[in-house]
């Protein structure tokens, strides 16, 4: 009798290590919706377009480099920028796509005077209307606001926000467009601003 009571308890005790294991053990990359882990992102391509001259050139961020690309803006230009995401050669872009109600970019531009507006179409607006902000437009008062500090842009994308905002804030010498609360970063770029 002390074997079978024994041996129950044995069982039960695995049956509760097993079960709490298959509770912890999922996580994001159970998702099929979401195969966007940012160890498998290469570069985030930041294509900037200005309205006047109707020219585009891309800055290539490549994921864990030492060194930002320089993004060249003209006071007083207004750019259609479009972000899209690699992962070696492939375009991770449409991944986000598919996925658009659990993915929102948040831009930050310390030390510059850019007015941002998201200009997503409906493949990069989420079920609450909120856009992604794939793409955006750009009005450029002052590219660098104080020449003694660095102008920049940290783009960050979050996976599964609890909640988001397309709403700008003033930050230090800047604005930063888009508020998220909760989830976890997929991606974050710094590419320096210049004139």
């Amino acid at each position: 009798m002390k074997n079978i009571f024994k041996n129950t308890t044995l069982i039960l005790g695995l049956l509760m290590i097993a079960f709490s294991l298959g509770l912890t053990s999922c996580n994001r990359g159970d998702d099929e919706a979401d195969d966007l882990p940012q160890e498998e992102l290469s570069d985030i391509l930041l294509k900037v377009t200005d309205e006047a001259t109707g020219v585009g050139i891309t800055y290539d961020y490549q994921v864990n480099s030492t060194t930002n690309p320089n993004v060249k803006l003209v006071n007083g230009h207004t750019y259609n920028v479009e972000v899209n995401f690699k992962n070696g050669d492939e375009d991770a872009t449409e991944e986000i796509r598919t996925a658009k109600d659990e993915h929102f970019l948040v831009y930050n531009f310390p030390n510059s005077d850019i007015v941002m507006t998201r200009t997503d179409d409906e493949s990069s607006t989420r079920k609450d209307g909120k856009r992604v902000g794939l793409k955006t437009k750009w009005v450029v008062n002052a590219a660098v606001k104080n020449a003694t500090a660095p102008s920049q842009l940290v783009l960050t994308l979050y996976h599964e926000p609890v909640s988001v905002s397309e709403a700008s804030a003033v930050s230090g010498n800047g604005v930063v467009y888009g508020v998220q609360s909760g989830g976890e970063t997929d991606a974050q770029a710094t590419y320096n601003i210049i004139n």
